[in-house]
Protein backbone atom coordinates (compact mmCIF):
# COMPACT_ATOMS: atom_id res chain seq x y z
CA UNK A 1 0.00 0.00 0.00
CA UNK A 2 2.80 2.53 1.08
CA UNK A 3 4.48 1.60 -2.60
CA UNK A 4 3.90 3.62 -5.78
CA UNK A 5 2.14 1.07 -8.64
CA UNK A 6 3.20 1.44 -12.33
CA UNK A 7 0.11 2.23 -14.12
CA UNK A 8 -0.60 1.70 -17.79
CA UNK A 9 -0.25 4.53 -20.31
CA UNK A 10 0.43 4.52 -23.82
CA UNK A 11 1.58 7.79 -24.60
CA UNK A 12 5.46 8.22 -25.35
CA UNK A 13 7.20 10.87 -23.15
CA UNK A 14 7.93 12.75 -26.46
CA UNK A 15 4.23 13.65 -26.97
CA UNK A 16 4.22 15.66 -23.92
CA UNK A 17 6.90 17.99 -24.69
CA UNK A 18 5.71 18.77 -28.58
CA UNK A 19 2.33 19.35 -27.03
CA UNK A 20 4.48 21.91 -24.00
CA UNK A 21 6.77 23.10 -26.76
CA UNK A 22 3.86 23.72 -29.27
CA UNK A 23 1.96 25.76 -26.62
CA UNK A 24 5.24 27.52 -25.27
CA UNK A 25 4.34 30.67 -27.35
CA UNK A 26 0.76 30.24 -25.88
CA UNK A 27 1.96 30.70 -22.09
CA UNK A 28 3.80 32.66 -22.62
CA UNK A 29 1.25 35.31 -24.39
CA UNK A 30 -1.44 34.25 -21.90
CA UNK A 31 1.25 35.10 -18.97
CA UNK A 32 1.86 38.57 -20.58
CA UNK A 33 -2.04 39.54 -21.54
CA UNK A 34 -3.44 38.31 -18.03
CA UNK A 35 -1.18 38.92 -15.18
CA UNK A 36 -4.09 38.96 -13.08
CA UNK A 37 -4.93 41.33 -9.84
CA UNK A 38 -2.21 43.87 -9.41
CA UNK A 39 -2.63 43.69 -5.67
CA UNK A 40 -2.68 47.42 -5.46
CA UNK A 41 -5.34 49.33 -3.40
CA UNK A 42 -8.68 50.54 -5.86
CA UNK A 43 -10.60 54.11 -5.35
CA UNK A 44 -13.77 53.58 -4.84
CA UNK A 45 -14.20 56.74 -6.59
CA UNK A 46 -13.03 59.59 -8.72
CA UNK A 47 -14.09 63.18 -7.66
CA UNK A 48 -13.32 65.63 -11.07
CA UNK A 49 -12.19 69.56 -10.22
CA UNK A 50 -11.65 71.70 -12.81
CA UNK A 51 -8.46 73.33 -13.25
CA UNK A 52 -9.43 76.61 -12.91
CA UNK A 53 -11.52 75.63 -9.41
CA UNK A 54 -9.14 73.20 -8.13
CA UNK A 55 -6.89 74.47 -5.10
CA UNK A 56 -4.89 73.38 -2.15
CA UNK A 57 -8.34 72.78 -0.13
CA UNK A 58 -10.20 71.11 -2.47
CA UNK A 59 -10.25 67.58 -0.73
CA UNK A 60 -10.56 69.23 2.97
CA UNK A 61 -13.41 71.58 1.51
CA UNK A 62 -15.05 68.49 0.15
CA UNK A 63 -15.32 66.70 2.92
CA UNK A 64 -16.04 69.71 4.93
CA UNK A 65 -19.50 70.26 2.86
CA UNK A 66 -20.59 66.41 3.21
CA UNK A 67 -20.24 66.38 6.30
CA UNK A 68 -22.28 69.56 6.60
CA UNK A 69 -24.59 68.09 4.05
CA UNK A 70 -25.46 65.00 6.71
CA UNK A 71 -25.37 67.35 9.88
CA UNK A 72 -28.39 69.22 7.64
CA UNK A 73 -30.17 66.60 5.87
CA UNK A 74 -29.26 63.36 8.23
CA UNK A 75 -27.85 64.22 11.54
CA UNK A 76 -27.70 60.53 12.96
CA UNK A 77 -27.64 56.95 12.11
CA UNK A 78 -31.51 56.84 11.90
CA UNK A 79 -32.12 59.55 9.72
CA UNK A 80 -29.61 58.56 6.85
CA UNK A 81 -30.76 54.71 7.21
CA UNK A 82 -34.52 55.72 6.60
CA UNK A 83 -33.35 57.97 3.51
CA UNK A 84 -31.62 54.74 2.07
CA UNK A 85 -33.01 52.23 3.48
CA UNK A 86 -29.83 50.57 5.33
CA UNK A 87 -30.96 47.46 7.90
CA UNK A 88 -30.97 48.77 11.23
CA UNK A 89 -28.35 46.53 12.61
CA UNK A 90 -26.05 48.16 9.73
CA UNK A 91 -26.99 51.92 10.57
CA UNK A 92 -24.53 52.21 13.43
CA UNK A 93 -21.80 51.28 11.49
CA UNK A 94 -22.17 53.01 8.24
CA UNK A 95 -22.93 56.18 9.48
CA UNK A 96 -19.92 56.06 11.73
CA UNK A 97 -17.87 54.95 9.17
CA UNK A 98 -19.13 57.52 7.04
CA UNK A 99 -18.60 60.24 9.01
CA UNK A 100 -14.87 59.15 10.14
CA UNK A 101 -13.78 58.77 6.54
CA UNK A 102 -15.51 62.33 5.61
CA UNK A 103 -13.04 63.70 8.50
CA UNK A 104 -10.02 61.06 7.48
CA UNK A 105 -9.92 60.98 4.15
CA UNK A 106 -13.07 62.73 1.97
CA UNK A 107 -11.68 61.68 -1.30
CA UNK A 108 -9.74 58.95 -2.76
CA UNK A 109 -8.80 59.71 -6.34
CA UNK A 110 -9.14 63.23 -7.72
CA UNK A 111 -8.55 64.33 -11.15
CA UNK A 112 -7.81 67.53 -12.02
CA UNK A 113 -10.01 68.34 -15.46
CA UNK A 114 -8.40 69.78 -18.42
CA UNK A 115 -11.25 68.43 -20.62
CA UNK A 116 -15.18 69.07 -20.81
CA UNK A 117 -15.26 70.16 -16.87
CA UNK A 118 -12.79 73.16 -17.97
CA UNK A 119 -13.10 73.90 -21.62
CA UNK A 120 -11.32 76.06 -23.88
CA UNK A 121 -9.01 78.71 -22.89
CA UNK A 122 -6.16 80.81 -24.03
CA UNK A 123 -2.86 78.89 -23.79
CA UNK A 124 -1.48 81.06 -20.98
CA UNK A 125 -4.65 80.66 -18.58
CA UNK A 126 -4.59 76.63 -19.83
CA UNK A 127 -0.80 76.99 -18.93
CA UNK A 128 -0.59 78.55 -15.75
CA UNK A 129 -3.66 76.28 -14.52
CA UNK A 130 -1.42 73.43 -15.31
CA UNK A 131 1.61 74.53 -13.71
CA UNK A 132 -0.94 75.17 -10.84
CA UNK A 133 -2.16 72.38 -10.64
CA UNK A 134 1.57 70.43 -10.25
CA UNK A 135 2.65 72.64 -7.51
CA UNK A 136 -0.26 72.35 -5.12
CA UNK A 137 -0.43 68.12 -5.78
CA UNK A 138 3.58 67.94 -5.57
CA UNK A 139 2.79 70.27 -2.20
CA UNK A 140 -0.14 67.90 -0.80
CA UNK A 141 1.68 64.75 -1.23
CA UNK A 142 4.89 66.46 0.75
CA UNK A 143 2.74 67.59 4.01
CA UNK A 144 0.11 64.74 3.70
CA UNK A 145 -3.01 66.69 3.01
CA UNK A 146 -2.94 64.54 -0.91
CA UNK A 147 -6.00 62.30 -1.30
CA UNK A 148 -4.67 58.69 -1.95
CA UNK A 149 -4.71 59.12 -5.94
CA UNK A 150 -4.51 62.30 -7.85
CA UNK A 151 -3.62 63.65 -11.35
CA UNK A 152 -5.27 65.15 -14.37
CA UNK A 153 -7.66 64.67 -17.09
CA UNK A 154 -5.87 66.17 -20.25
CA UNK A 155 -7.58 67.09 -23.84
CA UNK A 156 -8.18 63.88 -25.95
CA UNK A 157 -5.61 63.05 -29.06
CA UNK A 158 -8.70 64.13 -31.54
CA UNK A 159 -6.71 66.94 -34.17
CA UNK A 160 -8.76 69.84 -33.10
CA UNK A 161 -7.40 69.62 -29.42
CA UNK A 162 -4.39 67.64 -29.40
CA UNK A 163 -1.43 69.40 -29.33
CA UNK A 164 -3.29 71.76 -26.66
CA UNK A 165 -3.51 68.49 -24.38
CA UNK A 166 0.21 67.56 -25.16
CA UNK A 167 1.42 70.77 -23.97
CA UNK A 168 -0.89 70.10 -20.63
CA UNK A 169 0.11 67.10 -19.73
CA UNK A 170 4.20 68.16 -20.57
CA UNK A 171 3.57 71.43 -18.08
CA UNK A 172 1.81 69.66 -15.62
CA UNK A 173 4.54 66.07 -15.54
CA UNK A 174 7.35 68.88 -15.84
CA UNK A 175 5.87 70.83 -12.94
CA UNK A 176 6.22 67.41 -11.02
CA UNK A 177 9.06 66.49 -11.65
CA UNK A 178 10.79 70.12 -11.21
CA UNK A 179 9.18 69.69 -7.53
CA UNK A 180 10.32 66.93 -6.39
CA UNK A 181 9.50 63.85 -8.70
CA UNK A 182 6.11 62.06 -9.69
CA UNK A 183 4.66 61.09 -7.04
CA UNK A 184 3.10 57.03 -6.81
CA UNK A 185 -0.43 57.83 -6.54
CA UNK A 186 -0.15 60.05 -9.56
CA UNK A 187 -2.86 58.91 -12.40
CA UNK A 188 -3.72 60.31 -15.84
CA UNK A 189 -6.76 60.09 -17.65
CA UNK A 190 -7.05 59.92 -22.07
CA UNK A 191 -10.56 61.08 -22.58
CA UNK A 192 -12.34 60.42 -25.70
CA UNK A 193 -10.28 57.51 -26.90
CA UNK A 194 -12.09 56.58 -30.48
CA UNK A 195 -9.04 54.27 -32.34
CA UNK A 196 -5.72 52.09 -30.64
CA UNK A 197 -4.04 54.29 -32.27
CA UNK A 198 -4.47 57.28 -30.07
CA UNK A 199 -3.62 54.72 -27.38
CA UNK A 200 -0.51 54.24 -28.63
CA UNK A 201 0.55 58.06 -29.44
CA UNK A 202 -0.53 58.42 -25.28
CA UNK A 203 2.03 55.99 -24.63
CA UNK A 204 4.80 57.08 -27.62
CA UNK A 205 4.23 60.61 -25.52
CA UNK A 206 4.88 59.30 -22.07
CA UNK A 207 8.12 57.16 -23.23
CA UNK A 208 9.40 60.18 -24.67
CA UNK A 209 8.89 61.88 -20.98
CA UNK A 210 10.49 59.44 -19.88
CA UNK A 211 13.34 59.70 -21.94
CA UNK A 212 13.13 63.35 -21.64
CA UNK A 213 13.79 63.36 -18.15
CA UNK A 214 15.89 59.85 -17.22
CA UNK A 215 12.72 58.01 -16.11
CA UNK A 216 12.30 54.27 -15.57
CA UNK A 217 10.72 52.92 -19.11
CA UNK A 218 6.67 52.68 -17.97
CA UNK A 219 7.15 54.34 -14.65
CA UNK A 220 3.79 56.41 -15.98
CA UNK A 221 0.39 54.54 -16.54
CA UNK A 222 -2.68 56.36 -17.33
CA UNK A 223 -6.58 55.05 -17.77
CA UNK A 224 -8.53 55.05 -20.78
CA UNK A 225 -11.76 56.78 -20.47
CA UNK A 226 -14.90 55.29 -22.62
CA UNK A 227 -17.02 57.43 -23.88
CA UNK A 228 -17.60 57.17 -27.43
CA UNK A 229 -19.15 54.38 -29.60
CA UNK A 230 -15.83 53.64 -31.06
CA UNK A 231 -14.71 52.79 -28.25
CA UNK A 232 -16.73 50.01 -27.90
CA UNK A 233 -17.29 49.11 -31.54
CA UNK A 234 -14.82 49.40 -34.68
CA UNK A 235 -16.32 50.39 -38.19
CA UNK A 236 -15.19 47.06 -39.10
CA UNK A 237 -17.74 45.48 -36.32
CA UNK A 238 -15.30 44.35 -34.33
CA UNK A 239 -14.91 44.66 -30.68
CA UNK A 240 -12.38 47.57 -29.78
CA UNK A 241 -11.64 47.86 -26.10
CA UNK A 242 -9.52 44.91 -25.66
CA UNK A 243 -7.37 46.46 -28.85
CA UNK A 244 -6.48 49.81 -26.86
CA UNK A 245 -5.81 47.70 -23.79
CA UNK A 246 -3.20 45.94 -25.92
CA UNK A 247 -2.09 49.16 -27.72
CA UNK A 248 -1.24 50.50 -24.02
CA UNK A 249 1.81 48.13 -23.57
CA UNK A 250 1.27 47.64 -20.09
CA UNK A 251 0.51 51.17 -19.38
CA UNK A 252 -2.94 51.22 -19.05
CA UNK A 253 -4.43 51.42 -15.40
CA UNK A 254 -8.48 51.42 -15.88
CA UNK A 255 -11.23 51.81 -18.05
CA UNK A 256 -13.53 54.33 -17.25
CA UNK A 257 -17.17 54.45 -18.35
CA UNK A 258 -18.04 58.10 -19.60
CA UNK A 259 -21.93 58.27 -18.62
CA UNK A 260 -22.86 61.42 -20.71
CA UNK A 261 -20.41 61.52 -23.51
CA UNK A 262 -21.01 57.51 -24.44
CA UNK A 263 -25.35 57.76 -23.75
CA UNK A 264 -25.02 60.91 -26.08
CA UNK A 265 -23.23 58.91 -28.27
CA UNK A 266 -25.49 56.74 -28.92
CA UNK A 267 -28.63 58.93 -29.68
CA UNK A 268 -30.00 58.43 -26.04
CA UNK A 269 -32.27 61.94 -24.65
CA UNK A 270 -30.62 63.60 -21.99
CA UNK A 271 -33.45 62.50 -19.46
CA UNK A 272 -32.69 58.98 -19.76
CA UNK A 273 -28.76 59.25 -20.05
CA UNK A 274 -27.75 57.33 -17.07
CA UNK A 275 -26.04 54.47 -15.18
CA UNK A 276 -28.56 51.80 -15.80
CA UNK A 277 -29.40 53.09 -19.16
CA UNK A 278 -29.28 49.79 -21.31
CA UNK A 279 -26.76 51.17 -23.82
CA UNK A 280 -24.72 51.88 -20.40
CA UNK A 281 -25.10 47.91 -19.19
CA UNK A 282 -23.77 46.90 -22.86
CA UNK A 283 -20.83 49.09 -22.70
CA UNK A 284 -19.56 48.17 -19.39
CA UNK A 285 -20.04 44.51 -20.30
CA UNK A 286 -17.73 44.76 -23.19
CA UNK A 287 -15.36 46.87 -20.67
CA UNK A 288 -15.28 44.57 -18.19
CA UNK A 289 -14.87 41.22 -20.69
CA UNK A 290 -12.27 42.92 -22.41
CA UNK A 291 -10.30 44.10 -19.14
CA UNK A 292 -10.98 40.53 -17.09
CA UNK A 293 -7.64 39.33 -16.15
CA UNK A 294 -5.56 42.05 -17.56
CA UNK A 295 -5.36 43.73 -14.14
CA UNK A 296 -6.96 46.77 -16.21
CA UNK A 297 -9.48 47.83 -13.38
CA UNK A 298 -12.72 49.32 -14.41
CA UNK A 299 -14.69 52.05 -13.33
CA UNK A 300 -18.57 53.31 -13.82
CA UNK A 301 -19.74 56.61 -14.55
CA UNK A 302 -21.50 59.10 -12.72
CA UNK A 303 -25.21 60.79 -12.04
CA UNK A 304 -25.94 64.24 -12.78
CA UNK A 305 -28.28 64.56 -9.88
CA UNK A 306 -26.88 66.89 -7.68
CA UNK A 307 -28.43 66.39 -3.95
CA UNK A 308 -28.56 70.22 -2.87
CA UNK A 309 -31.98 72.18 -2.38
CA UNK A 310 -34.40 71.33 0.18
CA UNK A 311 -34.10 68.40 2.18
CA UNK A 312 -36.61 66.54 0.49
CA UNK A 313 -34.67 67.17 -2.77
CA UNK A 314 -31.63 66.15 -0.91
CA UNK A 315 -32.77 62.79 -0.07
CA UNK A 316 -34.43 61.85 -3.23
CA UNK A 317 -31.22 62.34 -4.75
CA UNK A 318 -28.90 60.21 -2.48
CA UNK A 319 -31.43 57.70 -2.50
CA UNK A 320 -30.87 57.74 -6.59
CA UNK A 321 -26.87 57.81 -5.90
CA UNK A 322 -27.00 55.29 -3.33
CA UNK A 323 -29.01 52.93 -5.59
CA UNK A 324 -26.72 53.63 -8.63
CA UNK A 325 -24.04 52.70 -6.41
CA UNK A 326 -25.70 49.33 -4.94
CA UNK A 327 -26.26 48.48 -8.64
CA UNK A 328 -22.99 48.97 -9.85
CA UNK A 329 -21.00 47.16 -7.03
CA UNK A 330 -23.29 44.27 -7.13
CA UNK A 331 -22.07 44.09 -10.96
CA UNK A 332 -18.11 44.06 -10.01
CA UNK A 333 -18.29 47.92 -11.35
CA UNK A 334 -16.06 48.86 -7.73
CA UNK A 335 -15.48 52.48 -8.40
CA UNK A 336 -17.33 55.48 -10.14
CA UNK A 337 -17.27 59.28 -10.33
CA UNK A 338 -18.74 61.58 -8.00
CA UNK A 339 -19.63 65.00 -9.31
CA UNK A 340 -20.09 66.98 -5.94
CA UNK A 341 -19.27 66.81 -2.68
CA UNK A 342 -23.05 65.96 -1.51
CA UNK A 343 -22.38 62.61 -3.52
CA UNK A 344 -19.83 61.36 -0.89
CA UNK A 345 -22.05 60.33 1.84
CA UNK A 346 -24.28 57.73 -0.43
CA UNK A 347 -20.87 57.12 -1.84
CA UNK A 348 -19.15 55.76 1.32
CA UNK A 349 -22.92 54.36 2.65
CA UNK A 350 -23.22 52.61 -0.05
CA UNK A 351 -19.47 50.99 -0.46
CA UNK A 352 -19.54 50.00 3.55
CA UNK A 353 -23.01 48.83 3.79
CA UNK A 354 -22.17 46.43 0.68
CA UNK A 355 -18.81 45.21 2.61
CA UNK A 356 -20.36 44.66 5.47
CA UNK A 357 -23.77 43.28 4.99
CA UNK A 358 -21.91 40.70 3.37
CA UNK A 359 -18.93 40.19 5.81
CA UNK A 360 -19.79 37.29 8.47
CA UNK A 361 -21.60 35.13 5.14
CA UNK A 362 -18.04 35.49 2.87
CA UNK A 363 -15.89 35.53 6.03
CA UNK A 364 -17.10 32.03 7.26
CA UNK A 365 -17.64 30.68 3.80
CA UNK A 366 -13.59 31.25 3.08
CA UNK A 367 -12.72 29.94 6.70
CA UNK A 368 -14.72 26.78 5.69
CA UNK A 369 -12.60 26.08 2.66
CA UNK A 370 -9.46 26.97 4.12
CA UNK A 371 -10.11 24.44 6.96
CA UNK A 372 -11.81 22.05 4.19
CA UNK A 373 -14.64 21.57 6.41
CA UNK A 374 -18.58 21.40 4.70
CA UNK A 375 -20.42 24.32 5.12
CA UNK A 376 -24.04 25.04 3.31
CA UNK A 377 -22.01 25.87 0.03
CA UNK A 378 -19.66 24.19 -2.01
CA UNK A 379 -16.78 26.43 -2.72
CA UNK A 380 -14.53 25.94 -5.70
CA UNK A 381 -10.84 27.74 -5.64
CA UNK A 382 -12.99 30.33 -8.13
CA UNK A 383 -15.33 31.36 -5.12
CA UNK A 384 -12.44 31.65 -2.65
CA UNK A 385 -10.88 34.07 -4.85
CA UNK A 386 -13.87 36.18 -5.01
CA UNK A 387 -14.65 36.24 -1.39
CA UNK A 388 -10.91 36.86 -0.31
CA UNK A 389 -11.45 39.81 -3.09
CA UNK A 390 -14.59 40.86 -1.47
CA UNK A 391 -12.56 40.99 1.70
CA UNK A 392 -9.51 42.59 0.10
CA UNK A 393 -11.69 45.20 -1.14
CA UNK A 394 -13.83 46.07 1.98
CA UNK A 395 -10.34 46.06 3.77
CA UNK A 396 -8.83 48.95 1.56
CA UNK A 397 -12.00 51.00 1.39
CA UNK A 398 -11.96 51.00 5.30
CA UNK A 399 -15.72 49.03 5.66
CA UNK A 400 -13.65 46.52 7.86
CA UNK A 401 -10.87 46.23 9.88
CA UNK A 402 -7.87 44.17 9.52
CA UNK A 403 -8.30 42.97 12.99
CA UNK A 404 -12.18 42.39 12.43
CA UNK A 405 -10.90 40.22 8.82
CA UNK A 406 -8.63 38.16 11.16
CA UNK A 407 -11.33 37.62 13.85
CA UNK A 408 -13.77 36.12 11.43
CA UNK A 409 -11.67 34.26 8.90
CA UNK A 410 -8.38 33.34 11.19
CA UNK A 411 -6.74 34.62 7.97
CA UNK A 412 -3.63 37.52 7.42
CA UNK A 413 -3.40 39.99 5.32
CA UNK A 414 -1.00 37.60 3.20
CA UNK A 415 -3.25 34.59 3.62
CA UNK A 416 -6.11 36.65 1.57
CA UNK A 417 -3.88 38.05 -1.19
CA UNK A 418 -3.11 34.59 -2.03
CA UNK A 419 -6.44 33.52 -2.09
CA UNK A 420 -7.31 35.90 -4.04
CA UNK A 421 -4.65 35.90 -7.15
CA UNK A 422 -2.94 38.58 -5.84
CA UNK A 423 0.68 39.67 -5.08
CA UNK A 424 1.62 38.56 -1.69
CA UNK A 425 3.98 41.88 -0.06
CA UNK A 426 7.48 40.28 1.28
CA UNK A 427 6.62 37.04 -1.02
Amino acid sequence: MGQHETVATSLAATVREEIGAGLAEVDAELARRYPGDPGTRQPVHTVYVPGDVFAADTVRSWGDQALAALDEHAPDAGALASVLGIPDELAGPVYERVRAKLEREPVEDLRVDFEDGYGARSDAEEDEAAARAAAVIAAAYKDGTAAPYMGIRMKCMEAAVRDRGIRTLDVFLTGLMEAGGLPDGLVLTLPKVTYAEQVTAMVRLLEAFEKARGLEAGRIGFEIQIETTQSILGADGRATVARMIEAAEGRATSLHYGTFDYSASCGVSAAHQSLDHPVADHAKAVMQVAAAGTGVRLSDGSTNVLPIGPTAQVHDAWRLHHGLVRRSLARAYYQGWDMHPGHLPTRYAAVYAFYREGLESAAARLAAYVAKTAGDVADEPASAKALAGYLLRGLDCGAVDADEAARLTGLTRADLDALAGRPVKGA
